[in-house]
């Protein structure tokens, strides 16, 4: 694709940059195929091709072009960054940085309506501080009877207290193998159990997980929310918590850890991109880099393990997978979690169209609800096909999103693994 910025323009490191994911793009129109907007609206301008004019034609123009308006705002808004449209194309096109690069860029240009700004800091401010975020819940799932039905299929009910010995994390000072988990801003109050699963799991690997107090949101809600230096601060508040533990395990005669585990998905491929997106930080440049290398999902941990040693008992339960676009596209992991739950013994259910996003997104379905309600049901129908006893995930927002339509059950994979161990 060819490209006309002004010498001007070219002296911006953002505009370098789009200018050079711009001109990967050759117009061949694979991606339409397998965007999730475009399938719904048909519209060019819903889909990442046309997406990618709106950028071009955008970053070309001068401030006060009368053809930068809020339509185009909205044909990105409605992006879900899930980055189908990566993997399906021929030429590697980086399409999620040239749209923060829009997003950004647009919202300097045209703003936001009064009550977008006041939803989007909402979002920004309850969702990222994990004991306010409980705080709200907890006053949520109190009046969830009362709610109107949009925001009560937000509001996910009190979740049922389990038996006592599974509350409880294992002593990670007994293994000689160490790794940090990622807490999580949402996932302690949605979902608590997966990540004390998960520090279960891991033990009977002979692996202590450490939790890092100190550490807070990955980034990614400030950061799509187009407040991108917020998002940044958090990344470098969570390297200066990690770092010490990084180094030398944060005592003395200690050694590192091996890896930082994401049990949630999204936060997971945010973590992976520290490196590049403070690749021009001098003070944190290495760190990030060193952090980006140690992310891992849970699933790269368990698929290099010898999973006979976790003594599981023969699951009855047959499963239907949803991926999340974090963990099959961001990831490219697509197929992991499955083949460990297939070793451990699992029925999987086939599940159609398992590349398209379930509408969850982040805060895409606050945000876009209409759109969001409509891929979730095409996804459940999707995954309910073969009729599944639960359907699980590697995400909490997909989690969270898919429950709310009050269908069959759905939980991330690392509980229903946790619930196989034998317990004698």
């Amino acid at each position: 694709m060819q490209t006309h910025f002004s010498e001007a323009a070219r002296t911006k490191p953002h505009i370098v940059e789009a200018d050079r994911i711009l001109r990967t793009c050759v117009h061949c129109g694979f991606c339409n195929a397998t965007c999730p907007t475009y399938q719904l609206l048909g519209d060019e301008r819903d889909g990442p091709r046309g997406r990618i004019y709106l950028i071009k034609e955008l970053l070309e123009s001068d401030d006060g072009d009368a053809r930068i308006t809020e339509e185009t705002q909205l044909h990105l808004d409605r992006c879900l960054s899930c980055r189908s449209c990566e993997t399906t194309c021929p030429s590697g096109v980086e399409y999620h940085k040239l749209l923060d690069i829009g997003r950004a860029e647009i919202d300097r240009r045209v703003g936001r309506r009064p009550g977008e700004r006041v939803m989007r800091l909402g979002l920004r401010t309850a969702l990222v501080e994990p004991k306010r975020f409980q705080a709200l819940l907890a006053l949520g799932q109190t009046f969830r009877p009362l709610a109107p039905q949009d925001l009560r299929d937000k509001i996910p009910a009190r979740q049922p207290q389990r038996q006592p010995y599974r509350q409880q994390r294992p002593d990670p000072a007994r293994h000689d193998r160490q790794m940090l988990i990622l807490e999580g801003c949402v996932q302690p109050g949605l979902a608590p159990n997966t990540n004390d699963a998960t520090a279960r799991v891991l033990d009977r690997l002979g692996i202590g997980v450490k939790p890092a107090r100190e550490a807070g949101c990955c980034g990614a809600i400030d950061f799509h929310l187009n407040a991108q230096a917020a998002g940044r601060e958090r990344m470098r508040a969570n390297i200066d918590a990690w770092w010490p533990l990084i180094e030398n395990g944060g005592a003395p005669g200690e050694t590192g850890v091996e890896a930082i585990v994401q049990t949630a998905s999204g936060c997971g491929a945010f973590v992976k991109e520290y490196g590049e997106m403070l690749a021009d930080d001098p003070e944190y440049a290495t760190k990030a880099r060193r952090v980006s290398e140690l992310a891992k999902d849970l699933v790269e941990i368990l698929r290099e393990e010898d999973l006979e040693a976790l003594g599981t008992r023969h699951p009855a339960a047959r499963l239907a997978f949803h991926c999340p676009c974090t963990l099959q596209h961001a990831q490219k992991l697509g197929g992991a979690v499955e083949g460990v739950l297939m070793r451990l013994g699992f029925t999987l259910a086939p599940v159609q169209d398992s590349h398209l996003c379930c509408g969850s997104a982040g805060t895409y379905s606050i945000t876009q609800p209409t759109l969001a309600k409509r891929l979730r049901d095409n996804k459940l129908d999707a995954l309910e096909a073969q009729a599944p006893d639960t359907i699980v995930t590697a995400n909490i927002g997909c989690q969270s999103h898919l429950n709310g339509a009050g269908r069959t059950p759905v939980r991330h994979w690392i509980e229903l693994v946790d619930e196989c161990l034998d317990t004698a």
